[in-house]
């Protein structure tokens, strides 16, 4: 399948329970081969989001072609003592904390539409209207050997420090950048 990104249409959610079982299974589709490790099981996966889903300004973007969702993202607002902040291996840079940041929690976008610009569209969209200043987010900086990592750097993410939020998940590397 070919697509672009300009065939996708963008849904902006505010409440979890309509769209729990589509984000549900985009991931467990998107992470299919990480799901037995315990971090990555769909369980767990279901727990971090119920939780993310109870935080302040907690939205979502789904993507679909058609009906089918290709993929999401999701956000919440962060406060200057979020445990967001407090789990960060090495201090953080000055100010880091006192500015209205968001934090983008997960993105995913199922295979067939990777590559696509459909991840940026998704991402852009999200933090379009947000009220706040900065987005963060965390990322493993061995996913996809390192392309990850280099493709939130090519959205302009800065690396700021690194935190492991689960004793038996990867330690992740947190970025930051400026949403406008």
């Amino acid at each position: 399948m070919t697509t672009t990104s300009d065939s996708i249409r963008l849904r902006h959610v505010s409440d979890i329970e309509p769209v729990w079982s589509t984000l549900i299974e985009v991931y467990a589709e998107v992470r299919a081969d990480q799901l037995h490790r315990p971090h990555y099981s769909v369980e767990r996966y279901g727990e971090r989001l119920a939780r993310h889903a109870q935080d302040p300004g907690w939205e979502a973007v789904i993507g679909y072609d058609g009906g089918e969702p290709v993929g999401y993202a999701y956000v919440n607002a962060l406060e200057p003592d979020d445990r967001w902040w407090q789990r960060m291996t090495t201090p953080l840079p000055k100010g880091c904390t006192g500015v209205s940041t968001v934090a983008l929690k997960e993105i995913m976008v199922r295979e067939a539409w990777r590559k696509t610009g459909t991840a940026r569209r998704i991402h852009d969209d999200l933090l379009a209207d947000r009220p706040e200043k900065r987005v963060s987010l965390l990322v493993n900086p061995k996913a996809g050997n390192g392309k990850v990592l280099a493709l939130y750097e090519s959205w302009g993410y800065e690396k700021i420090s690194e935190q492991q939020p689960s004793p038996d998940g990867p330690v992740l590397t947190a970025m930051l950048r400026d949403i406008r």
